[in-house]
């Protein structure tokens, strides 16, 4: 699939996750075949500002690409600024705005789910962004602020008028957060009201769930967020899965403790030992899912703060599980 002069080598993409979708986080998921890989949202005021840790935001691996670089904000001049800082700065291929964001600090930035509820705001937000890069533009939405304004449609016809070139959406509105199931008629909706390509996102967790997200929508791609958070795999095998090869066997503890200690040898790169141990401390969880009598590893990971104490913990927990 091309998205303007884009090539997009398979069907899958890593959804935008902010605190998980660093560098280090979408090198690996590039490393296990995702198609296209999103960033954390990024602040336009931050970026107009020289913010020196959004503009560490930005920075993109030789690896990475395809990439969409995603910003936030809800001021229409600052979002086509900071567009266009990164169409000529960065090594984005991509530059996506969010309007999918449910969390209060950027609804009160009149930005994420807040711009679904003025249409022509989003259009001449999306316009304006057009007209200052040459990258091609996506947008994320959701269905809606609730489901009594549920107007996907109408925001996804005004995204593809003011010439985006791809929309994603997740199927639930902004008072639904993550609670309940994914609606797939909202994705469905949209699919059907524009042309140009769209993403489906929401509840992939298997091979299952993804074919039933295609089946049901017709999406020309699908967006994987916390089911892929220590499990790489599952990016794996809905790649292969849907380019007809045969579906590799389950990882061994050995290979999810193996592939935890390299994530965390990436984020040490990244970020420094500090904020490497931090941000390990919760995905190390993530990677232990499923692996027996993993409580008392769990238990110790909350008090760790060194790189040794972790590496030591790590390799403790894999010759009990040899």
């Amino acid at each position: 699939m091309r998205i303007k002069n884009v090539e997009i080598p398979n069907r899958i993409v890593l959804a935008p996750m902010a605190g998980y979708t660093n560098r280090s986080f979408r090198m690996i998921m590039k490393e296990f075949g995702a198609g296209l890989v999103y960033t954390e949202m990024i602040s336009a005021q931050g970026l107009l500002y020289n913010n020196e840790k959004t503009l560490e935001m930005t920075k993109v691996a030789p690896t990475e690409h395809p990439l969409a670089t995603q910003l936030f904000g809800g001021d229409i001049s600052a979002v086509a600024a900071a567009a266009a800082y990164l169409d000529k700065n960065t090594a984005a291929d991509i530059i996506d705005i969010n309007m999918g964001c449910p969390v209060r600090k950027v609804l009160k930035a009149e930005s994420g789910c807040r711009l679904l509820t003025d249409p022509e705001k989003v259009y001449k937000m999306v316009q304006a962004v057009v007209d200052n890069v040459q990258k091609p533009v996506s947008v994320k939405i959701r269905a809606g602020w609730d489901h009594n304004s549920v107007n996907a449609q109408e925001i996804a016809q005004a995204i593809e008028k003011a010439g985006a070139s791809l929309i994603a959406i997740h199927g639930r509105t902004k008072t639904d957060l993550y609670g309940g199931k994914v609606n797939l008629d909202y994705i469905k909706a949209v699919k059907d009201s524009v042309n140009i390509p769209v993403i489906g996102n929401g509840d992939i967790r298997s091979i299952e769930d993804a074919e039933r997200m295609f089946a049901h929508t017709g999406v020309d791609m699908i967006m994987i967020g916390r089911g892929s958070l220590g499990n790489p795999w599952l990016i794996r095998d809905l790649v292969d899965h849907f380019s007809g090869r045969t579906v590799q066997a389950p990882p061994t503890p050995k290979e999810k403790i193996g592939l935890c200690k390299k994530h965390f040898a990436y984020l040490l790169e990244e970020k420094g030992e500090k904020i490497a141990v931090l941000e390990m401390r919760s995905l190390a969880a993530w990677y232990v899912r499923g692996i027996e009598h993993n409580r008392d590893f769990k238990q110790r990971l909350i008090n760790i703060t060194k790189k040794e104490e972790l590496d030591e913990l790590l390799e403790r927990f894999l010759n009990e599980n040899l």
